[in-house]
Formats: structure tokens, sequence, C-alpha cells
């Protein structure tokens, strides 16, 4: 049984992939709102419901078909996805004009700050897209495409934070929906060129096609530096991470006053004071309980151990210990 579209075909379900119809109009209202919503109450499991229902990615990758082999499906397909756009930021505007909310939650922090890995799953994504046109028995991956990168939900993003006058932040949710949109392009375009003959060559021909891998390269200098960011954030919270279990291993097996005169809980490092706050959490027998004087000893062992300075705090909860013979009212 053949499993792949001929190329006559491949052009006809493109040619259809574009169309500005109803279809396509009705899902990306409902996707909008689904997203615009889950957005709102922070919700991932419905902003993951509406990239299912999105046909972005339809129009998207018939672009990348017309950039190799018909201009015209290019012009018709960037108008069904501006169309599209224009519909989603100006309903999600409208959306969180109405709902006023002052504080937005984390699933639109986080695609508020693209980087690297975000292009990468888009070119990925891209061409698993296209490979889902070409096999039919890979159709059905094409619904895990539309969750890996997703289209909608950045450009809701867009709408709600331009309704909230937060500038900055939307911002980087434009420049997360133009690494989607690229990347997806670009993805899709290198898999036609690796799979169909008739379009190898045409791509160094290809005007279009140049541009929108050079743009997608462009992309690579403002996304590199996010994922740096990320990258040195990530080391220095392994860092503190690592120097925190030190001392707390340290507060258990090489002090006196923390390991016999009381019961190490937890400690907590407040790196934003100057110097890093230590709170050690302690259980202890008696409620006066490291004193001063202990404390400040054990805040200049830890400084013996450590590379930088610390201050020290202990919180303190006192241990009551009841057995058969206790008693509460002052008898036996």
């Amino acid at each position: 049984m053949v499993d792949s579209l001929s190329f006559e075909e491949l052009a006809a379900e493109f040619e259809a992939d574009a169309r500005l119809d109803a279809d396509f109009l009705v899902l990306t209202l409902s996707a909008s709102l689904i997203a615009s919503f889950g957005l709102l109450a922070d919700s991932a499991g419905v902003v993951i419901g509406a990239m299912v229902i999105a046909p972005w990615i339809l129009p998207l990758r018939s672009m990348s078909f017309g950039m190799l082999h018909d201009p015209a499906l290019v012009g018709r397909s960037l108008l069904t996805l501006a169309a599209g756009f224009a519909i989603t930021v100006s309903l999600s505007a409208l959306v969180g004009a109405g709902v006023g909310m002052p504080v937005f939650g984390a699933e639109v922090a986080a695609r508020t700050s693209p980087n690297l890995l975000d292009l990468g799953i888009a070119l990925v994504a891209g061409a698993a897209a296209v490979y889902a046109k070409i096999r039919s028995r890979a159709v059905s991956s094409l619904v895990g495409t539309a969750i890996a990168v997703a289209l909608v939900p950045p450009v809701c993003v867009l709408g709600l934070l331009l309704s909230a006058g937060e500038w900055q932040a939307a911002r980087g949710a434009g420049l997360l929906f133009v690494t989607n949109l690229l990347g997806i392009l670009s993805g899709a375009l290198l898999l036609l060129v690796a799979t169909q003959p008739q379009l190898r060559r045409r791509l160094w021909r290809s005007q279009m096609g140049l541009v929108s891998l050079l743009f997608t390269a462009v992309l690579l200098l403002p996304l590199s530096n996010s994922f740096l960011q990320l990258v040195r954030q990530s080391q220095r919270q392994l860092a503190q991470r690592r120097i925190e279990e030190s001392i707390a291993k340290s507060l258990k097996t090489e002090t006196i006053t923390i390991g016999r005169d009381s019961q190490l809980v937890g400690i907590t490092i407040d790196w934003t004071s100057k110097p890093p706050l230590i709170r050690a959490s302690v259980r202890v027998n008696r409620a006066d309980l490291p004193t001063p004087a202990q404390v400040a000893a054990v805040q200049q062992f830890i400084n013996s151990k450590q590379p930088q300075r610390y201050q020290l705090v202990v919180q303190r909860s006192a241990i009551d210990i009841i057995g058969p013979g206790s008693r509460d009212d002052g008898k036996y």
C-alpha cells in the first residue's frame, strides 16, 4: 500500500491548506479564545487544548512549499496567516482589556523569553509537519507537532500584554512568535528539499526561501543571548544548591552547637541579601539555646569553610517531651 503522496497530490494538498476558509476562521477564533482564557487562568491544560485546535501550521507549511514551487501559493498562505494573526491579537487584547487582570501567571511569563531551544524545537516541528503531509501514515504526528511548537498562544500573550501596557514583555512574546514562525518555515523548507528531488535544486534559485533561512539565522543573535542567560542562571542555581548542601552537612556533623544541643530541620539561603543570609531552622530541648554567642561562633565556623561571607540567623522551636508520668497541672 502506498503511504506517500505523489508530487502532484502533494501540490494539491498544500493548495488546500493555504485557503482562508470558514474552517480556518472558526478554528482560529476558537483557539484564540481558549488560549486567552487558559493563559488568564494560568492553566497549561487549557492552553494545550488551544494548540491542538489551532490550524496555523497548515498555511505555514504550504508557504514553504510555495517558496520552492509556486510563488502565488506563498501569497495565499501569507494572507491566511495574516488574517489569523490579526484576529488572534485583536481578540486576546479585547479579552485582556475586558478582564483587567493586574498580574499574569507562569503560562504568560513562560512565553516572553525565547531562546535557542525554542528555535530548535520549531525547526524540528516544521520538518515533522511536512513529513506528516508527505507520509499519510504519519498524519497523526501533526497533533503532536502543533503542541510542541505553538503559534497561537504566543500571539495571545502578545495581545494580553499589549492590553496591560507591558511593552517589554510583549516584545518577548512577539519574538517567540517570530521564532516559531521562521523555525517552522525553515524546517519545512529543509525537509522538502531533502525528500523531494523536484525541489532540491530550486532552493538556491528561490529568493524567498533563502531570505527565510537568512532571517532564521539572524535570530541566532538575540536567542543566543537569552540561552546563555538561561545557562548561567542554571549554573548559578546548581552552585547555590551545592553550597546549601555543604553548609547543612557542616552544621549537622561538624558543629557541637547544632549537632548536640539542637536538631537541624533545614536551612534556606537568601542570596539577594548582602552578605547572603542563612536561616537555619532547629528544634531544641532548651528554649534558651543556642545562645547569640553560639550562633556567632557557628557563623564564624561557616565563613571559615566558604569562600564568601555569610550571615546566620537561627529559628528555633522547642521540643516538648511528654511521657506517661508527665504532668501539666503540677501533680504526678
